[in-house]
């Protein structure tokens, strides 16, 4: 069983910025891939930004160029730095990891972001 926590999430103006955490139980190198989700109000749950066990990643066209992921491989965290924020990102942001091993996925209870003057 993964345990993820999410943090970071809150109430931010248009332009402006944010960095979401995302810590796991056990090590990250047992994870074949570690990503962001994000669902807003009305919507299906899309992929954000996704880091593969080889450091490899990949973004979504509406984030690429505004958005990081990223990993702190000893503290077993993961994180997603988003900049130039706008309306459209407000959402709940969840967090998910797919074991190497097994293949199974687990997800985070998600955190809010909201971008609104």
């Amino acid at each position: 069983q993964v345990q993820l926590v999410e943090s970071g999430g809150g109430l931010v103006q248009p332009g402006g910025f944010l960095r979401l955490s995302c810590a796991a139980s056990g090590s990250i190198f047992s994870f074949a891939a570690m990503g962001w989700y994000r669902q807003a109000p009305g919507k299906q749950r899309e992929l954000v930004a996704r880091i593969f066990r080889s450091g490899a990643t990949n973004y979504a066209d509406s984030v690429k160029g505004r958005f990081t992921i990223s990993r702190d491989n000893a503290k077993t965290t993961m994180y997603l730095q988003m900049n130039s924020l706008k309306p459209e990102d407000t959402a709940v942001y969840y967090c998910n990891v797919v074991t190497q091993s097994t293949q199974s996925s687990y997800w985070g209870q998600g955190t809010q972001v909201t971008v609104s003057s």
